[in-house]
């Protein structure tokens, strides 16, 4: 249960101008704000003498009603930017858009093994967060290998692929009702109950969100009569740049994420989609890294931080500002998280050239021979190393048949056009410890 704030009575903001003014009191609330903090957090913060929790909330939500810059009048959810905030989009700008760090972040010889690692990640863990139960590792060797999905949860992760690469081709375009609802069918497919709700906006007014685990309804969409002139006003908001006062591009997409589900224009899929759309409108304006950042996966390990962004900014006079601070902070994890997975690939690519010593074996194939020492168990495909490797199919076969000829791998025949690659027995010994990473 999410407590509610006190409510703001005049005498107590008569008073506010004063306590404000207290350079300590200024301090504090500037700290509360850097987190964007709930009143149940506020509520326990030590204070200074002489004002109370009360004071102290209401000059909290004084400041941040100073700062807005930005209200969905319909359903009168507002923006507030602090300064923490506008300090993390500056930093988002140096480092996701335009040319800032383009050569210096992504070694340029591996970007597309990079992207599709990323893309791959983003889909596991976008669809996790809706329910998906399949392990990562089944996951993505579904994917690399172009498995036809057997479950729901790989139809889920399979779905989510094929709508970022979607929007990956289509992300200078200008989103339209009839784009909203291709992504929408492309993420749901084969997963709804009802599978006439594939690509559809709902026509009734039975969606609640609920609590997963109480079932306690935390939120009731607005009416369905609600959704044309919504899904207008979300591609004009989502297309122009324009308003009476500029929204940082970042903070416009995680608008567009929130609004969504708020209006929760769909019977189901309305978060995968949500997020697709942040996506989409983040690669829209420029900012390039996006498409490596796993920003699912950081999101899926904080669920219950972005169900609460959700519920505060609810709860609060709908200050959407809660959950903008949380997808910000996302976003920094997100790319600190892609330099150290960065760091660790150079560092193993560095280890990978000590199998060349084995002779007669390219990067791709040192590579391989790398991953089967620190996976023994992997079973490698063609259609894989062409994922992997973002290589054609006659090479990605001569490189693991090569290998097969030099002792390296076995090759198990599956049908007439499949065949399976494993660690030989031998492979330990034609290594060598001498070239081992």
């Amino acid at each position: 249960m999410i407590e509610s704030p006190p409510k703001l009575d005049n005498r107590t903001i008569a008073r506010i101008a004063l306590v404000m003014e207290k350079p300590e009191v200024g301090k504090l609330i500037r700290k509360i704000n850097d987190e964007y903090l709930y009143w149940s957090d506020v509520k326990y913060k030590r204070i200074p003498d002489g004002i109370s929790h009360t004071e102290l909330w209401t000059a909290v939500k004084t400041s941040r009603m100073l700062q807005r810059i930005f209200q969905w009048n319909k359903y009168g959810i507002s923006v507030t930017m602090t300064n923490r905030m506008q300090q993390l989009c500056h930093e988002f700008d140096m480092n996701f858009g335009g040319s800032w760090g383009n050569n210096s972040i992504i070694p340029g010889e591996n970007k597309e093994q990079y992207l599709i690692s990323s893309l791959m990640e983003e889909a596991i863990s976008s669809s996790q967060m809706e329910g998906a139960t399949t392990t990562r590792k089944v996951a993505k060797d579904m994917l690399r290998k172009n498995i036809t999905p057997k479950s729901r949860s790989e139809q889920m992760i399979y779905n989510n692929y094929r709508s970022i690469r979607f929007i990956v081709e289509h992300k200078n375009e200008a989103l339209t009702p009839e784009l909203l609802l291709a992504v929408h069918s492309l993420m749901t497919y084969k997963t709804l109950d009802e599978p006439g709700n594939e690509g559809r906006f709902r026509t009734d007014d039975e969606v609640v969100v609920e609590n997963g685990i109480t079932h306690e309804i935390v939120h009731t969409p607005p009416s369905h009569e609600d959704i044309p002139g919504f899904i207008d006003d979300l591609c004009t908001f989502f297309n122009s740049n324009e308003s009476e006062v500029f929204i940082h591009p970042i903070v416009r997409a995680i608008i567009v994420h929130f609004m969504v589900a708020y209006v929760h224009p769909f019977v189901d899929g309305n978060g995968r989609t949500a997020r697709a759309l942040f996506y989409w409108h983040m690669l829209k304006n420029g900012y390039w890294l996006t498409e490596y950042l796993s920003i699912s996966r950081i999101i899926y390990k904080s669920k219950a931080s972005y169900e609460k962004s959700y519920l505060y900014a609810e709860m609060d006079g709908n200050d959407m500002s809660y959950f903008i601070a949380y997808n910000l902070r996302v976003l920094d994890l997100a790319f600190r998280e892609l330099k150290l997975y960065i760091e660790r690939k150079i560092r193993q690519k560095k280890n990978a050239i000590n199998y060349l010593k084995s002779g007669g074996i390219n990067e791709r194939q040192a590579s391989i021979l790398s991953l089967m020492e620190n996976e023994p168990d992997s079973i490698l495909t063609v259609k894989e190393v062409q994922n992997r490797f973002s290589v054609s199919q006659p090479t990605a076969k001569s490189d693991l048949q090569d290998l097969v000829d030099k002792g390296f791998l076995d090759k198990i025949q599956i049908n007439k056009k499949t065949s399976n690659y494993v660690r030989s027995e031998n492979f330990d010994s034609l290594i060598g410890s001498g070239s081992r990473c």
